[in-house]
């Protein structure tokens, strides 16, 4: 299996029981669902995956269960959210052991590192594996923003090369693509910026409706890729109200109960996180109620040849 960092990639919530464990089962209902929708890798134990409640060895099941789905169909890929640098080295360790195929990482947690500690931090652990970096840049959620000029030494080292865009900076896309050319992948990672970053050039989006909607996702990626804008922006344009679900703080409880209206997930979320309640919850289920009675027909677009740019 060939790694590009390309193509839609699914930040995939993690399935529990109403009791809280892992619900293996309804997780592989949904990552079939993302195979069978044409998505290009799956990545786990993000926000979405309710990262910091699971255990080393959650993980570790996630991992293993997850590669043995894909069957090699797409590469797997690990966050790695630690709060200090050994301990992202061993979870690096960890993921390479159960068969990763690639690491998406953020900058170290609960300390607001400098840039010379956030550089140094992302060097150290990429310097431990051979696998390959892609760092998640999201100032607004994390508080650290990775400059330009911080991934100019960044790229020195040899599989640091992509970045999940979430600066919420439409224009960063087309800085990086003039500063570093192909030398630095993008992959967006805000929801409501997704198109709009794949019309300005990046490579790939790290979704998080895509949990709920492959296909409509995957498609909105074909279609564009292959120059077919005014189709992508007609189902954009009905997404766009259920992708706002993804910028805000129950991010978690709003897309799994998106993934309950299409039959691929249940609403069971880890404590300290609860289902939503009262209005909010309301407000949330209308909106879902209204993109699934005007779910729009997709064409065949597995099937379409990206455009010569």
């Amino acid at each position: 299996m060939a790694f590009s960092w390309s193509g839609v990639m699914p930040a995939v919530t993690t399935k529990f029981t109403k009791d809280g464990a892992l619900d293996l089962d309804m997780f592989q209902v949904n990552i079939e669902a993302q195979l069978a929708a044409g998505v290009n890798g799956i990545i786990l134990g993000g926000t979405l995956g309710e990262a910091s409640t699971l255990t080393g060895p959650e993980k570790e099941t996630l991992l293993k269960r997850t590669i043995g789905i894909v069957a090699g169909k797409v590469p797997v890929i690990l966050n790695i959210a630690e709060q200090t640098t050994q301990g992202a080295i061993d979870a690096v360790k960890a993921a390479e052991k159960n068969g990763a195929s690639g690491l998406m990482m953020l900058p170290p947690m609960r300390y607001k590192a400098n840039d010379f500690e956030t550089v140094t931090y992302f060097q150290e652990v990429a310097r431990s594996t051979d696998l390959p970096i892609m760092i998640y840049n999201n100032p607004i959620d994390y508080g650290i923003m990775v400059t330009l000029d911080m991934f100019d030494t960044l790229l020195e080292e040899k599989n640091i090369t992509a970045v999940k865009e979430s600066t919420r900076d439409i224009s960063n896309v087309t800085r990086i693509k003039y500063r570093f050319g192909e030398r630095l992948k993008i992959l967006t990672g805000v929801d409501t910026l997704g198109l709009e970053s794949l019309l300005m050039g990046a490579e790939g989006w790290v979704a998080g409706l895509v949990c709920a909607f492959p296909a409509e996702t995957v498609a909105i990626y074909k279609l564009a890729k292959a120059g077919r804008i005014k189709e992508a922006l007609e189902i954009y344009r009905w997404f766009l109200p259920l992708l706002e679900l993804d910028i805000n703080p129950q991010l978690v409880q709003n897309i799994k109960l998106a993934e309950v209206a299409t039959g691929i997930g249940t609403e069971n979320v880890r404590a300290p996180r609860l289902p939503l309640q009262g209005a909010e919850r309301e407000r949330v289920l209308k909106i879902i109620e209204i993109g699934m009675a005007n779910r729009p027909q997709l064409p065949d677009y597995l099937h379409l040849e990206e455009a010569m740019v």
